[in-house]
């Protein structure tokens, strides 16, 4: 995936996720371990400072890294976040701000991938993350189309 730029335009997520669109959050893309997810902050989106809330940057930066990872795998049907660090470097910006949250995965094994993401406010660094994820497989009936027994 060629990396995208701020003006990307929004596709739709490859999955629902209710809680994503209830935020607001935009699919500018995923694939060959990379992904990108963005979000124009609201008032409902801050903090009583008027900046962007923690858990608003920590939820773009594990969706993004999670689906970096699930990117590498195409019989996953999902992952589990086993592990996040997030380092947050300065205010992610105020109501009307948009911000961008890229993921790359950089090791994988036959049940985990290991991912990095980095949330930016235009040029602006905003926070770090690094990431550990379950896939979590498709079961036969999903693959071959068959009901499962029981």
């Amino acid at each position: 995936m060629a990396l995208l730029t701020h003006d990307s335009a929004p596709q739709p997520f490859p999955s629902d996720i209710p809680f994503l669109s209830d935020l607001g959050v935009e699919f500018l893309g995923m694939g060959d371990g990379e992904a990108q997810v963005a979000l124009t902050l609201q008032a409902r989106h801050c903090n009583s400072w008027h900046v962007a809330h923690g858990g608003v940057v920590m939820t773009l930066l594990d969706v993004v890294m999670a689906m970096a990872g699930r990117s590498l795998d195409p019989d996953a049907r999902g992952g589990v976040t086993v592990e996040m660090k997030t380092s947050f470097v300065q205010p992610a910006g105020n109501a009307g701000s948009r911000i961008v949250a890229r993921g790359r995965a950089f090791h994988r094994s036959t049940t985990m991938v290991f991912c990095e993401a980095d949330l930016w406010n235009e040029d602006r660094l905003v926070a770090k993350a690094m990431g550990t994820f379950k896939y979590l497989k498709r079961s036969a009936s999903s693959r071959t189309g068959k009901p499962e027994p029981g």
